[in-house]
């Protein structure tokens, strides 16, 4: 019988935030293994919560993911918490969870704050369909990858940018942002928390005037008469790979490719069993 891995979602701003769930889990469970033990020790100080704490950031992640699964077989129930959010998405997390399943230990989600998703709720931009990148490569190549996938993706872009190099970030997407819309969330959940929806000059007007946590949502682009004619230029191969960059599913890629192409799915779909 092994220990139980806790993934905990802790807020990302106003302490309200967190969830009772979570609370009791943090109550309940043998051991916090934390990004930040100073971080995660305030909001356990401020919920009256006291529990042994070990560190597990990007830079230990191999040696404590090795240390938090033997103390999982021990029977040790852990609860993995971030600085803010959900841990694993832009944090630390993805490697002692992928070593637990290996080890079939238990993981289970507690549920709670997200930044990019509250960003994208109250962006005014579509939630249909969207692609979350994180953070930009700061390789010049991958970065240039990157904003390739930016201009052709049809879906919601979500993007999360330090302060510092949310200037250079936006002056990369300015030529290829065209008329897109685009919203900059600001400080979410906390006394200056804003939506700044202008056009990107506007923004890198302002930008240096701003302070605190930033995610950019964008809009997806539109495709034109003159994009619909190059897809139709490839080949039927081609044209799947353009959509599969862009991160669809092979049923929505044969749907998207039937629909360009004016032909019945079912003749798209014979070509890729």
């Amino acid at each position: 019988m092994s220990g139980k891995l806790y993934i905990v979602a802790t807020p990302i701003g106003n302490l309200e935030d967190i969830t009772l769930r979570a609370l009791r889990i943090l109550k309940e469970v043998d051991l916090i293994a934390a990004e930040d033990t100073r971080q995660t020790l305030k909001l356990l100080n401020h919920f009256e919560i006291t529990k042994p704490l070990i560190s597990y950031h990007r830079h230990n992640e191999e040696v404590k993911s090795h240390i938090l699964i033997q103390k999982l077989k021990s029977e040790e129930n852990i609860a993995l918490v971030s600085d803010a959010g959900t841990p694993g998405i832009c944090d630390p997390g993805e490697e002692v969870i992928k070593k637990a399943i290996e080890e079939n230990i238990d993981v289970i989600p507690i549920p709670g704050a997200c930044a990019m998703i509250n960003a994208l709720i109250a962006s005014g931009l579509s939630t249909a369909e969207f692609n979350f990148l994180g953070f930009l490569p700061l390789n010049k190549k991958l970065r240039k990858e990157k904003l390739e996938e930016i201009k052709e993706s049809e879906k919601t872009i979500i993007l999360y940018e330090a302060p510092h190099k949310m200037k250079s970030t936006l002056e990369d997407l300015k030529d290829i942002l065209e008329n897109r819309k685009i919203v900059l969330a600001r400080e979410l959940t906390k006394i200056h928390e804003e939506f700044i929806r202008k056009n990107i000059d506007d923004l890198l007007n302002e930008i240096d005037n701003l302070k605190g946590e930033m995610i950019l949502i964008i809009e997806g682009a539109t495709k034109t008469e003159e994009t619909e004619n190059e897809l139709n230029s490839l080949t039927i191969e081609e044209h799947y790979k353009y959509y599969e960059k862009q991160g669809f599913d092979k049923k929505e890629i044969i749907k998207k490719i039937a629909k360009d192409r004016n032909v019945n799915k079912n003749e798209i779909y014979m070509k890729f069993i």
